[in-house]
């Protein structure tokens, strides 16, 4: 069982949250010397700033990919990921905006087409959640608010990649286990995360004949930026130790599962999900 340091409270009143701010630091790095698994490719990862996002968009580099960076507004973050690609050896292009609209995702297609020549990965990533024990009274303002991000950011940003997808091309959408097992705390965002499971499987039938693979990844509880940024201090601290495995899980020990489905590790792979998540016993 990996030792990790203790978590203790904190709190952000931002979502998403910054991962600068976080005690103690979320882990991205890889393990492995890269052995070439992605060279030649070019991957779109939205919400690269930080947390899994941030793991996966230095794995891939890691690999040979050049990876553009699509995020809301978490400039220091995105800053410090960018670096972190290029100490790598790769090449970074870091794209501002909200992905809840579709003119905004068919700019980011755009410009990543536009910098790089081509576009061969798509990992949306990029998601809002907050508690809402309290369903009954939980703002509209916020719940649609969650639903652009976590379901028309995926859909929108999934619409404006695939006339640049050929065959080969691979999608890997973010969804959580919550989407199986659901959450009484978080009934909007464990919602939102079933839409993307679903999408995915649609969305995997729909593209196979065109040889694009389209697979999901359902991180449990995950040391990232949603953490500090969603939950009371009280919920934080020691955050994940209910696990079967005692601890929560690093950003770089998901991020393996998204280098799995987006190399040639993972042909024989669509319309599935992987499942990074301490032990928890969920439906295929």
């Amino acid at each position: 069982m990996t030792d990790q340091p203790k978590i203790p409270a904190q709190a952000q009143d931002k979502m998403p949250a910054d991962e600068h701010k976080m005690t103690p630091r979320p882990d991205y790095a890889p393990r492995h010397p890269g052995v070439g698994k992605l060279k030649g490719k070019v991957a779109l990862v939205t919400g690269g700033d930080s947390g899994i996002g941030r793991a996966v968009s230095v794995l891939f580099a890691r690999e040979g990919a050049k990876v553009a960076i699509a995020y809301l507004d978490e400039d220091t973050d995105a800053q410090e990921t960018a670096k972190l690609v290029e100490d790598e050896g790769s090449e970074a292009l870091l794209i501002p905006g909200d992905l809840g609209g579709k003119a905004h995702c068919e700019e980011v297609a755009a410009t990543v087409v536009g910098h790089f020549g081509q576009l061969d990965i798509v990992v949306n990533n990029a998601a809002q959640q907050w508690i809402d024990e309290d369903f009954a009274n939980f703002p509209e303002e916020k719940l649609r608010r969650i639903i652009a991000s976590n379901i028309y950011g995926p859909m929108f940003m999934t619409q404006a990649a695939l006339p640049h997808l050929g065959d080969g091309a691979s999608i890997i959408n973010t969804t959580s286990v919550n989407a199986y097992k659901g959450n009484d705390s978080l009934i909007t965002y464990s919602t939102t995360r079933g839409a993307t499971l679903a999408f995915t499987r649609s969305m995997a039938q729909t593209l196979a004949e065109r040889g694009i693979r389209v697979n999901a990844v359902a991180p449990g509880p995950i040391w990232t930026p949603f953490i500090p940024g969603s939950m009371p201090p009280e919920k934080v601290e020691d955050f994940g130790q209910k696990q079967l495995m005692g601890r929560a899980g690093q950003p770089w020990e998901v991020a393996t599962a998204y280098l799995f489905l987006a190399s040639s590790d993972g042909n024989y792979y669509t319309g599935q999900c992987l499942h990074p998540n301490g032990g928890a016993i969920v439906g295929a």
